[in-house]
């Protein structure tokens, strides 16, 4: 089954932190920004740490939580065995479930925690992910301190740090419905180029969502895409209209909503914080917008396949959101 519906599952609270130059794009409306990449802390990974607990910590110091409170803490980055996730979900005594659907992770979380609440025995849920520029430069590329030349068909990793808690009781915001995807290789082996490996499963989960919800990409006020980038985009709109006979007019991407023109992000951004950065900052806070579809989109690439020029495949997942009145 690759569609759920879900009955009472609601979004009660989010909170993000936001790196130094994403504080300097579009977004003018996140609780926290930091001054340095290190965030006062030794290293990158680090400084990516306390981005979560930090995140964990103002959660439920916001919502009068406790510990105890939480069924589980769902979460996951880009790091290496998702190591940033568990070194922060360590700090608390809290079920925890580590992930990993690369750039998809925070909308898996939401289908995971969702499922639970949708059952018998949960009650709250706190979904997690963050990435950190320099950290997933470094695993995934070069260090940025070896100044190595990138296309522009290149995305930038976005730092950044969001959760949010899933609750059973009635909330504004309601998780509706979900679609799980399924894993696409069109033969791509460019980790350079994101966004074309990314737009078939996108455009893929799309139609699987639209077919089993018997709906119309008008249903939604805004389809917004996690980080296909500029050139992803024009990718993704080109081969719905091609391959589904679809001509999307709803569609944005959240890499191309956090920078501003003039900062050097190539084609946007990039990072499992893409999405949830510019859904819970700019998307929710529109008040036009009260039928909301999230895809998160993730390239499932590692350097070792990569240098062994193996076809990189990708994953999209979805969630059907509504603001109610």
């Amino acid at each position: 089954m690759d569609s759920i519906k879900f009955s009472n599952v609601y979004i009660k609270d989010s909170f993000s932190i936001a790196g130094p130059l994403e504080s300097e794009g579009q977004i003018k409306t996140y609780p926290l920004t930091m001054d340095d990449y290190y965030y006062h802390e030794k290293t990158f990974e680090q400084a990516e740490v306390k981005m979560q607990r930090v995140v964990m910590d103002n959660l439920l110091l916001r919502n009068k939580l406790l510990e105890s409170d939480i069924d589980y803490l769902i979460s996951g980055d880009l790091s290496n065995q998702i190591s940033v996730s568990s070194y922060a979900a360590s700090s608390y005594q809290i079920p925890f479930l580590g992930i990993y659907s690369a750039c998809a992770s925070f909308v898996e979380s939401l289908i995971i925690g969702a499922k639970f609440l949708d059952g018998k025995g949960s009650r709250k849920v706190i979904a997690m992910t963050s990435s950190h520029n320099l950290t997933a430069e470094k695993q995934f590329r070069f260090p940025v301190e070896y100044g190595a030349p990138k296309p522009n068909t290149t995305t930038f990793t976005a730092t950044g740090a969001v959760g949010a808690v899933l609750t059973k009781d009635a909330e504004k915001i309601k998780i509706e419905g979900s679609t799980v995807g399924k894993i696409v290789d069109l033969g791509i082996k460019d980790a350079t180029h994101m966004g074309a490996v990314m737009a078939p499963a996108a455009a893929q989960t799309l139609v699987q969502h639209l077919t089993d919800f018997n709906r119309k990409p008008e249903y939604y006020d805004v389809i917004l895409t996690g980080d296909l980038g500029s050139i992803g985009c024009e990718i993704f709109r080109e081969y719905m209209k091609k391959t589904y006979n679809i001509n999307l007019k709803n569609h944005m991407d959240a890499a191309t909503e956090i920078y501003v023109e003039g900062q050097e992000v190539y084609a946007g951004a990039s990072g499992p914080v893409a999405l949830p950065l510019v859904l819970f900052n700019k998307t929710l806070k529109n008040s036009r917008f009260k039928k909301i579809l999230i895809i998160g989109t993730g390239s499932l690439h590692s350097p070792t396949f990569v240098n062994q020029k193996i076809t990189i495949p990708a994953i999209a997942h979805a969630v059907s959101l509504e603001v109610l009145k």
